[in-house]
Formats: C-alpha cells, structure tokens, sequence
C-alpha cells in the first residue's frame, strides 16, 4: 500500500492533516522518525505560526538534509502553509530574516494587504498544466489562514515552477509544483472536497 508520513517536528494540525490523508485510502501516519520520513512514498510538510519557530523545529530534528533528499531523489514531498513557507531560501517576520530549506528560490514576506491575516475561502487562478489541480473546478475555493506568503512569481516561473495564484489585495503563491517538490498556502486539510481533491491528486501521483 502507498505510505504517506506526516513529519511531526513539533508544528502543525497534524491529526486533521492525517485524517484528510487517510481518507484518500493511503497507510498515513505521524511520525517524527526520519527513518520513515525518508523511505515513506510521500512526505507530508506542515506548518503553523512562525517562520522561525517551524525552522527551529525541523533544525532541531534535522529533517531539513532529509526533506532536500528527497527533493534531489525525485521522491514527493508536499508543504503545506509555513510548511511551504520553509521551503524558499528565507523568510522575513518582524524584520528577522531566518534562513529557510533553499528548496524554492525567494523570500516569504508580509502581504501587501489592508487586511492582515488573510482568513477564510478565496478561489485561485491554476497554473497550466497542473497535476495538483488537475480536475478541479476552476472556481473551487480554498482555506487560508496567513499573514506572509511568497510573491514573486517570476522568480518562480524562471525556475521552472508551475505556480498557482491567489489574491489578497495583491496576488501571491498560492500552490507551487516542481519536480517532486508541491506545496500549498492554504490548508487542503481544511478546504472541503476541493481540498480532498488536491491531496487525492497529490497522493495519485506517488
């Protein structure tokens, strides 16, 4: 059976996360053994609060060689909120900039909103050729919850990304795909059937 782990490293709604994972019919589990996080068919990132803290937690776990292992082996790994947040070169909260997973080129800063955070449903604008999105409903709604996300999009494209946009005032990351590397702004865990679709998608691709 397909097996997914969710890296536990002290952040993250991670039992939410595995029952939404579970339910695409793969064996999940939670797990802080990087044993497991490096042999799993999927890897499951996630996230919550502050840049420096996850960094903090997964420096302390020393999953990061583990989760650019896989990236550089092709084997799926999927961020999800500041799990995908950690995966640019660095982050800047608070004027503190913290060193990120160098797994996406550029830097997660504050939005340019009026509004701070941006909560609740907001649709996205697929990127071409989405396997992430693929069969979606263009006008399928999302989950965020965030106050920082990654902005520049040509800096994505030019590495070759495939990225999906919202808007919060001003537009922003909202998904990207590279190679085996996938992530995700908003909360699959939390956004309904369009997110059991998206994590359905991912976990078909492992």
């Amino acid at each position: 059976m397909t097996s997914v782990v969710i890296l536990d490293y002290g952040s993250g709604n991670l039992r939410s996360a595995e029952r939404a994972v579970a339910r695409t019919g793969v064996d999940v589990r939670v797990s802080s053994d990087l044993d497991a996080a490096a042999d799993a068919d999927g890897l499951f990132v996630p996230g919550v609060g502050a840049y420096a803290a996850c960094m903090a937690g997964i420096e302390a776990l020393g999953a990061g060689p583990v989760i650019a292992g896989r990236v550089a082996a092709g084997k799926p790994v999927l961020g999800v909120c500041v799990g995908m947040q950690i995966l640019f070169d660095s982050g800047v909260e608070h004027g503190v900039r913290t060193k990120g997973l160098g797994l996406l080129p550029g830097v997660v800063s504050k939005l340019d909103a009026a509004r701070i955070p941006h909560m609740g449903w907001n649709t996205v604008d697929l990127a071409d050729g989405s396997d992430l999105f693929g069969g979606l409903d263009p006008q399928a709604r999302f989950y965020f919850v965030h106050s920082y996300a990654a902005k520049d999009l040509d800096l994505l494209h030019r590495a070759g990304a495939k990225v999906t946009t919202a808007s919060h005032d001003r537009p922003f990351a909202a998904a990207v795909e590279l190679g085996s590397l996938a992530a995700a702004q908003f909360h699959p865990e939390k956004s309904a059937d369009a997110g059991y679709a998206l994590l359905r998608n991912w976990v078909a691709g492992l």
